[in-house]
């Protein structure tokens, strides 16, 4: 039981009693009653009140000499902000004065409109015992039974971190890549487990409690796909390669070519591609699929939505440029622009302007990174960085380049709508203004052209609302630096310049078998 206090009104004035726990209970504190008497409008010194509460002994202490209409049992409710809980901390009556009835409390109640989940229990335990100085539980709301997120499983490999099998002697094992999805007529490719919205709670005011907001997903048909009447199942409807494209689920036939050159032209094509030879300088492939070449790549562009799959590799000769909506699987890149939405694999990379959307693995018999610029988000492995002679070599890991982009073009759109703004609301308001004084009677092509004004401006300001949200978004999906890393398992070499998000250092001297990373304030190094 805990402690307590009473206060007594007699002629000589107000006087406090203050009695200790009992069985471990909790003791009486001075802002109690302090509290109490601030809520009632009376008297008392906070020292004289501390001195009754240390000593807790029941004997009377005289707070003020005031003459004063003994107060009846009286209680604090407090109301938590959600509206789901109401205490009450009840306090004696002076000596003499009424108790408190359960009816009267009740009464409380309805009249401050809490109507749900009230502890009957609870109430009837206080009117039994009457425990001052002790938080009474009135009413509890209902919690909203929380649902959960709809979920999309793919039954296909979505992954962009995706690597080739390595054989024994460090090579790629190009003929068993598995990276490409097969799929025959009728197979299922994807499924939808759909929301579940969850139920309404209610507050302890009868209002009704909402549940959290959950993720409502659709299953999005491509080419030579179908959905179930019930949307739930995605099929093909031929056999082909799967590909996931943003939220499109995708089935590519595929062509077969001996070569890309001056016998074939230029390619484009809505499924996948595989060329049996080489592609040729100043030629393009571009599809909707995968690409897979078998023999060299020299300098050409490549363009496919999903996986590109040298099996040669690029020699780009300053000109060569391969773009995948997924992964590229090569076994060199040299004097060639590629760039992957997932990751990026080779047994060497040279003069090569390389920037990968997950990570970078260069590994392999020269497992090299020598000249160029490579990035990418997450991280960059490699077996040697730079060379002996020093060559200008930038690795850098942290910030998609992509998002970085984004974020730019969306900044300077509110650049361009704020400029705008700045010149047009002016306008507005003067024009405003001097209707507002009488000072103008504004023309028919006055009104329009203000009204075009306005207009503007309305779209403007939407324009900034939609372009900031854009811009959150984007920055919420830029990689953490402090997880991203470029480990070599060989030498690094005086000259490379490591970029770790917008930190940067370039090498002074060589190092060995270590990882360089970020602690936030400068990029560093330790030995693996």
């Amino acid at each position: 039981m805990n402690g307590y206090f009473q206060l007594a009104a007699v002629a000589q004035g107000v006087f406090l009693k203050v009695y200790p726990p009992k069985d471990g209970g909790e003791p009486v504190t001075t802002q109690m009653v302090l509290d109490y008497l601030d809520m009632h409008k009376l008297k008392g010194e906070s020292i004289i009140v501390d001195k009754a509460v240390r000593a807790a002994d029941g004997n009377p202490v005289r707070l003020s000499s005031d003459k004063v209409v003994p107060i009846h049992e009286s209680y604090k409710m407090t109301v938590s902000d959600d509206k789901m809980h109401a205490t009450a901390f009840f306090y004696a009556p002076m000596e003499g004065a009424k108790a408190m009835d359960k009816n009267e409390l009740l009464g409380d109640l309805k009249f401050h409109k809490i109507v749900h989940g009230i502890n009957q229990a609870a109430i009837d335990a206080y009117f039994k015992n009457h425990t001052y100085c002790t938080e009474i539980e009135l009413a509890n709301g209902t919690d909203p039974r929380q649902g959960t997120d709809a979920e999309v499983t793919y039954h296909f490999n979505t992954d962009l971190h995706a690597r080739p099998t390595m054989n024994a002697d460090g090579t790629v094992d190009y003929h068993n890549l598995n990276l490409i999805n097969h799929c025959s007529t009728d197979a299922e490719l994807a499924t939808l487990t759909p929301e579940d919205p969850g139920d309404n709670g209610t507050n302890i005011f009868g209002e009704p409690v909402k549940p959290r907001k959950v993720k409502v997903l659709a299953l999005h048909p491509g080419k030579n796909t179908r959905l179930s009447e019930d949307h739930l199942h995605l099929y093909a409807t031929k056999t082909g390669h799967v590909i996931l494209d943003k939220d499109h689920v995708t089935v590519s036939d595929v062509m077969s070519l001996e070569n890309v050159d001056l016998s074939t032209g230029n390619i484009t094509y809505d499924g996948s591609i595989e060329v049996k030879g080489v592609v040729a300088a100043g030629f393009e492939v571009k599809c909707a699929g995968n690409v897979v070449v078998k023999g060299i790549v020299e300098g050409a562009l490549i363009e496919a939505g999903g996986d590109v799959i040298l099996e040669r590799g690029i020699n780009g000769m300053g000109r060569g440029v391969i773009k995948a909506g997924r992964n590229v699987i090569t076994k060199f890149i040299e004097n060639a622009e590629v760039n992957a939405a997932g990751s990026i694999t080779a047994e060497s990379i040279i003069q090569g302007r390389v920037t990968a959307g997950t990570e970078i693995s260069v590994s392999g018999k020269r497992g090299n990174i020598t000249a160029g610029h490579v990035t990418a988000t997450e991280q960059i492995t490699v077996k040697t960085l730079g060379s002996e002679m020093g060559t200008t070599t930038v690795v850098e890991v942290g910030v998609n380049p992509g998002l970085r982009e984004q974020i730019k073009e969306a900044e300077q759109t509110i650049g361009a709508a704020t400029k705008q703004l700045q010149t047009i609301e002016p306008t507005i308001a003067g024009f405003t203004e001097k209707i507002r004084k009488g000072a103008l009677k504004p023309t028919p092509d006055q009104l329009q052209y203000i009204q075009k004004l306005m207009a503007a401006s309305k779209m403007l300001h939407g324009q900034i609302e939609e372009k900031t949200k854009e811009m959150e978004e984007l920055q919420g999906q830029l990689s953490d630096v402090k997880k991203a890393s470029v480990k070599f398992s060989g030498i690094a070499y005086p000259g490379t310049q490591i970029v770790i998000g917008s930190l940067s250092q370039t090498l002074k001297k060589e190092y060995k078998y270590g990882k360089f990373f970020s602690d936030g304030g400068d990029v560093r190094y330790t030995a693996l």
